[in-house]
């Protein structure tokens, strides 16, 4: 990450089923937010060329651009994998059980992403963390955490009392 930009509040996921409403999320977003890009289902050629369009408007709009799954150039930092210490750029990880956030504690990463806090369209019938899970699975982190899963801004709201850092979402930006 830049030195000069802090830890984005607020992320957009990047997802495929987002199709074109990914450019108006990307122009939705407020500067400084964070961008997660996955799309990892895309051939190494189709990847790089998407990430190259996303990279120019993240640039435009001072968005932090990290990357999920194999690296790509120009990425301000590496979401998830073996991303720790020594890693050029902001480090996070996703967390979904108590044993990923010893991981990525000891992995010593910049913020963690933990989900899913509320059921979402991304993982249909997956269980959900729900509120009192959630508060179990972040107590005592000494790394910042992004609620993910079903959120916008009114559940983020909702989660203060946890003292979360920020908050992620796909739908909420693309709506």
């Amino acid at each position: 990450m830049r030195a000069r930009q802090p830890l984005p509040r607020q992320w957009l996921m990047t997802d495929p089923r987002m199709g074109e409403a990914l450019w108006e999320a990307l122009e939705r977003l407020p500067r400084g937010a964070g961008v997660v890009f996955r799309h990892y289902q895309l051939p190494p050629q189709e990847r790089a060329a998407l990430f190259a369009r996303v990279r120019r408007i993240a640039r435009r709009r001072r968005l932090v651009l990290v990357v999920a799954g194999a690296a790509l150039r120009g990425a301000d930092g590496q979401h998830g994998g073996r991303a720790a210490v020594g890693t050029h750029g902001l480090t996070t990880r996703p967390v979904h059980h108590r044993r990923d956030m010893v991981a990525a504690r000891r992995a010593r990463v910049d913020a963690v992403f933990a989900s899913p806090v509320f059921a979402t369209r991304s993982h249909p019938g997956a269980p959900a963390l729900g509120r009192v899970r959630f508060g179990l699975l972040i107590r005592g982190a000494d790394v910042p955490v992004i609620a993910l899963g079903g959120m916008d801004a009114r559940r983020a709201r909702s989660l203060a009392h946890f003292r979360i850092h920020g908050w992620a979402a796909i739908d909420a930006w693309a709506q």
